[in-house]
């Protein structure tokens, strides 16, 4: 069109150029490279009891010499949000993973149970060694889209949470052992101490066991005898002290969807 338009010609605009094209089936891709596509959307997961949905990734940990560092190796149960599952490595090995994994299992008791690991698209999650024992444990594995930042947001958030405590020493750990003591004492704050907000806060430990149902009927009661005392503060219901019944991993947004992904389960 500007070529034309610089001889002293003119035809259309370029709207109607595109509209024609487009109704000529001429308006795609005609280059040698690939033709865009749809991203895929991830796959859903579900979880309504805890040990169903996995969710496993590796972080760095600060040692005391620049440049070097730990690897924390972390499984979180996404359902409880409960730790069931981590160690401290020099380096990222699919051996190590494995017998992370394997450990974890025999901890929770859910041998040739139905399970779903997610984890990210790293060398040390897709490792023959690690694969091969998943398939031999039961374990279905799950992985994030390539290039994806938020398709492991469970583990991303407990790295977070870890890393963000106040006793984190900043200027880093000074042995191997030193981290895992850290790691240690942090998991079991984590698990039995505190209150997550996204289980109605209360602590992984209590989801994981089942004693959540009874923490919160208690709570209730004293949320209802409070607004009962002095109703005039209370503009509004009391907060919704109700058990998490689900927990998905990549939600789908279509209401539609869901419903058949919770038929296929």
């Amino acid at each position: 069109m500007p070529a034309l338009a610089d001889k002293g010609v003119y035809i259309a605009s370029e709207s109607t150029m595109y509209r024609i094209l487009r109704n000529e089936n001429m308006q795609h891709n005609r280059g040698r490279s690939k033709p865009p596509s749809k991203p895929k959307a991830p796959e859903t997961y579900i979880a309504k009891s805890p040990n169903e949905v996995w969710s496993w990734d590796i972080t760095y940990l600060n040692t005391a010499i620049r440049g070097l560092y730990y690897k924390l190796y972390m499984i979180i149960d996404i359902f409880s949000r409960k730790i069931v599952g981590w160690e401290v490595w020099p380096e990222e090995s699919g051996e190590y993973a494995s017998q992370l994994v394997e450990r974890s299992v025999t901890s929770e008791r859910v041998r040739n149970k139905p399970l779903i690991l997610h984890s990210d698209n790293g060398p040390a999650m897709k490792a023959f060694t690690l694969k091969s024992k998943l398939e031999s444990l039961g374990i279905i594995s799950s992985y994030s889209r390539p290039r994806v930042s938020n398709d492991n947001p469970y583990s991303e958030s407990l790295f977070r949470t870890c890393k963000y405590r106040p006793s984190y020493p900043k200027e880093g750990f000074n042995t191997i052992n030193e981290a895992r003591k850290w790691v240690n004492d942090f998991v079991n704050w984590y698990n039995n101490e505190h209150y997550h907000s996204s289980i109605k806060f209360t602590t992984p430990n209590s989801v994981h066991t089942g004693q959540v149902k009874e923490i919160l009927e208690k709570r209730k009661k004293v949320y209802e005898a409070a607004r009962k005392l002095h109703p005039e503060r209370w503009k509004k219901p009391i907060r919704d002290w109700e058990p998490i019944k689900e927990v998905a991993l990549n939600p789908i947004k279509d209401e539609q969807e869901v419903l058949k992904v919770k038929a296929c389960r």
